[in-house]
């Protein structure tokens, strides 16, 4: 969009975006392409402002959508701990990221020196993954769900599915909104689509 060359890092990456081009008709489709959004981010958007991009990362581990428990009914509570903890506990182990849980939807304020860990994290990456990161982290409004997406700890699919605990439960008891529904299967293509991207970033 800003008249850079669409240059990728890897072969296997330039493949998922011919690919996108591909499926286009006779008219392209830009919201059709998430691959290829998200490496005009990366291209544009990304390299100049990376400091900036972390923070916005951190940000979304300043208040993460897993650290917000419900304070009822019982059963969705049991959801979130059974589903939810395992993964803040894998954080906790292997990024050593220590985030503070809470009832309810008050603010519960994070370390300064967790929030410097998830910058800190997220400025390891390259352009292209950092970028990943940041949209997984928007997406799932969770730093820790796309961190784990990231390091293929969970894929984009169980990661998005993550993120929705409380609106799959409404949806058990009171039914589907159609709109809605056609909403959360668009988003959960584009978190299955990080799967491909982070790997193909790898090799």
């Amino acid at each position: 969009p800003q008249g850079e060359s669409l240059e990728l890092p890897t072969l296997a990456l330039a493949d998922i975006i011919a690919a996108e081009w591909a499926g286009q008709g006779e008219h392209i489709v830009l919201p059709d392409m998430p691959a290829t959004r998200l490496a005009h981010t990366a291209i544009d958007a990304v390299g100049p402002t990376r400091e900036a991009v972390a923070a916005e990362v951190a940000t979304y581990a300043a208040s993460d959508l897993l650290c917000y428990f419900a304070d009822g009914p019982k059963a969705l509570v049991e959801r979130q701990v059974s589903h939810w903890g395992p993964v803040l506990a894998w954080a906790e182990r292997d990024l050593n990221l220590h985030l503070k849980r809470t009832t309810g939807i008050i603010h519960q304020p994070q370390a300064p020196e967790t929030l410097d860990l998830v910058r800190a994290l997220a400025l390891r990456l390259d352009d292209f993954a950092l970028a990943g990161l940041a949209y997984g982290a928007g997406l799932f409004g969770s730093a820790v769900l796309a961190l784990a997406v990231e390091r293929g700890e969970l894929t984009g699919e169980a990661a998005f599915d993550l993120s929705r605990l409380d609106e799959a439960f409404q949806e058990e008891q009171w039914g589907v909104d159609y709109e809605a529904a056609a909403r959360t299967a668009r988003m959960r293509a584009e978190a299955g689509m990080l799967d491909g991207w982070f790997a193909a970033l790898k090799g």
